[in-house]
């Protein structure tokens, strides 16, 4: 090994003689656009309940909702709000309900209108979030969560749900585009809310406002006629990948059913 710290060490002494320097690092790409941007988003601070305050009916109801379910821990269902919290693999888990897996390959329109849709759930969701300040369910009372509480999490506002309101905005625009799906992934979008109850790290009055707050999203976009013109390709892509398939394994999806049907 010590031939190694020579060559390492003569070749910062030729980096520190003059040398010609590094060429320049590529400019990382620019980030993923919003549809709309914050001056065409619907004031969802205005349009959204207030948070529930301690004392009141609403939080003595979410405090009731969070001790409740604890006792799912290492349930199936807790197995799934596990799985649920990564909203990267939000589009795989529609699967079953959309009858085929999409991807970049099959729906690159699609696709590439998923991240799009996060920017502006995003901004629907920092405005309240900021200014109610929403303690999580596991700060207010103690009780397993089925992710790391401690991981970063605990320094983030609960109320409304991030996780509802781009997976409930997905949802409606997906049963759009397959609409004879619509029952089925509307049904699993629910239950992308209903999971963050499970998992313990919202409380249910910001999973009922992230689902209305995703429905604000929803309805605010149809407003671009780029997101509309994005529609039309992305119905096409979908319609084709549903009749190429291949479905996804029909054993796994009766589970994924059997579960959605008691939500706690």
């Amino acid at each position: 090994m010590a031939w190694k710290l020579v060559m390492a060490v003569a070749a910062a002494a030729v980096l520190t003689m003059g040398a010609d320097p590094a060429p320049p690092a590529k400019p990382l790409p620019a980030p993923m656009k919003a549809y709309l941007g914050k001056s065409e988003m619907p004031d969802t601070l205005k349009i959204l309940p207030p948070a529930p305050q301690k004392g009141d009916v609403r939080y003595e109801a979410d405090r009731k909702m969070f001790l409740g379910t604890r006792n799912l821990k290492d349930t199936p269902r807790w197995a799934l709000a596990q799985n649920d919290d990564n909203s990267a693999g939000l589009i795989g888990d529609f699967s079953c309900a959309l009858g085929v897996q999409l991807t970049s390959q099959n729906a690159p329109k699609f696709m590439s209108m998923i991240p799009r849709i996060g920017r502006d759930s995003s901004i629907a969701m920092n405005g309240p979030k900021d200014f109610w300040k929403r303690q999580r369910p596991f700060l207010i009372d103690q009780g397993p969560t089925c992710i790391d509480q401690h991981g970063g999490i605990e320094k983030t506002w609960d109320y409304p749900s991030g996780h509802n309101t781009f997976s409930w905005a997905v949802g409606l625009i997906l049963a759009e585009l397959a609409p004879d799906r619509a029952t089925e992934i509307l049904t699993r979008a629910r239950a992308f809310g209903e999971s963050r109850l499970v998992c313990g790290v919202h409380n249910m009055s910001a999973v009922e406002a992230g689902r209305t707050n995703g429905s604000i999203v929803a309805a605010a976009l149809h407003g671009s006629a780029e997101f509309r013109a994005d529609m039309d390709v992305a119905r096409k892509e979908i319609a084709a990948a549903r009749k190429a398939g291949p479905a996804p394994d029909p054993a796994a999806c009766a589970k994924e059913t059997a579960l959605l049907k008691s939500p706690y």
